[in-house]
């Protein structure tokens, strides 16, 4: 699959969540990104089941978690703790442009494979290396993992109800930004090759990221000098921005201006709120949080969900039901957009959530399912020049699978 970045070829020695959610952006944005695994095991994810997507006899094939990160990827499956092995990896860095690694800070130098030693092989080699605390610092020798992070960071504290335990988000939202995060990097990183024709190195830390994602959040502590705290499913600084009950299911309402409130005063059959003092603007709102609040928690037990929406949809009042994932991969508006396809490997239907971006109206998503461990071990190797005999010489020494 063609795409913006079409003839770039990125050497993907992360694995886990992070490292490859950047790889496959990467790929589905038309890279070529050779996946370097472990032969035997591969990335770690791809034991990370149940569950699995199975084949025609019910046999597992994958766990779902390698799936959702690795779409678009070649896999070379070698084994770097070996000399060939290295000297196969450098050879590949020296013809590709992008290294994405989330090794321990100084994994690689002993393998002769960190950044400084192919940057010297090649260059215009661009690297970018992921870690959970960064390249230096007194924690940089530590393992990071997105949970830890999402504890350290702050995230946790301003997540889950007031009375209750700190909690963590239901996805690994940390890993996920910081893959992008590294993506935008590299991209930046490539655009200023193009005009001094050196690459980069780029050190993206977890911690750093959770710190930078905390938004308004970050800059309600440092402007306020106060700790937020957990407020459920409200919004800090918005009211009313929240979850609230109906007579059989719940919805989120999202009241972002002061224009929107009004129409939801009329609607609820209150429309002299919007003018009085102590709810007209969203600062006298948030003040007086929790009296309105209990007021509009009356209004919207009176009726059904779906004929709250419905109304809010005819006055533009922006809110939403409170949906499962199985409901919102089958959302209407989810299916027209094409954010859920099905790839094909070795017949075998593969599913997938697609890419979100769009250039000039078609979608991003790559048409090449994840790979099997080693599924394209020959073909790299053959592309920089190998032969079967030396394929095969390899294969039976243990260095590739």
């Amino acid at each position: 699959m063609s795409g913006p970045l079409d003839g770039i070829v990125v050497l993907d020695m992360s694995r886990v969540l992070a490292g490859p959610w950047a790889g496959q952006l990467l790929a589905d944005l038309g890279a070529q990104v050779i996946k370097i695994e472990r032969p035997g095991s591969g990335d770690d994810t791809r034991g990370w089941g149940p569950p699995w997507l199975e084949d025609a006899a019910g046999d597992p094939l994958e766990a779902a978690y390698f799936l959702c990160a690795n779409r678009g990827k070649q896999s070379l499956a070698v084994d770097i703790t070996r000399p060939e092995g290295q000297a196969l990896v450098r050879e590949l860095a020296s013809r590709a442009d992008i290294l994405l690694e989330n090794f321990k800070v100084g994994g690689l130098k002993k393998y002769g494979l960190d950044y400084a030693s192919l940057h010297e092989l090649n260059p215009g080699l661009i690297g970018c290396s992921i870690t959970g605390f960064g390249q230096d610092g007194p924690y940089a020798h530590r393992a990071g993992y997105d949970f830890m992070i999402q504890a350290m960071g702050g995230l946790m504290s301003v997540t889950g109800d007031a009375e209750g335990m700190p909690m963590k988000t239901g996805v690994a939202i940390t890993d996920v930004m910081t893959g992008l995060y590294a993506a935008v990097g590299v991209l930046a990183a490539l655009h200023e090759r193009g005009r001094s024709g050196v690459g980069r190195h780029i050190d993206v830390a977890l911690l750093d990221v959770q710190l930078a994602t905390l938004a308004n959040q970050a800059l309600n502590t440092l402007v306020s000098g106060r700790d937020p705290q957990r407020h459920g499913n409200a919004h800090p600084n918005i009211v009313p921005y929240q979850a609230f009950a109906c007579a059989d299911g719940h919805l989120v309402l999202t009241v972002g201006n002061d224009s929107q409130f009004a129409r939801f005063a009329t609607l609820l059959g209150h429309p002299e709120w919007a003018s009085d003092p102590a709810y007209a603007t969203n600062g006298a709102r948030v003040a007086s949080r929790d009296t309105l609040v209990a007021l509009i928690e009356a209004c919207l037990k009176a009726r059904p969900r779906d004929a709250w929406l419905a109304d809010f949809e005819a006055h533009g009042i922006p809110a939403g039901p409170i949906n499962t994932i199985s409901e919102a991969l089958h959302d209407p508006q989810v299916l027209h957009r094409g954010m859920v396809t099905t790839l094909e490997r070795d017949g075998n239907a593969v599913p997938q959530v697609g890419n979100p971006l769009r250039f000039d109206g078609d979608g991003q998503t790559s048409r090449r399912a994840p790979p099997g461990l080693g599924d394209d071990s020959d073909s790299v190797l053959a592309g920089m020049g190998l032969n079967a005999e030396q394929i095969n010489l390899l294969r039976e020494q243990g260095i590739i699978a």
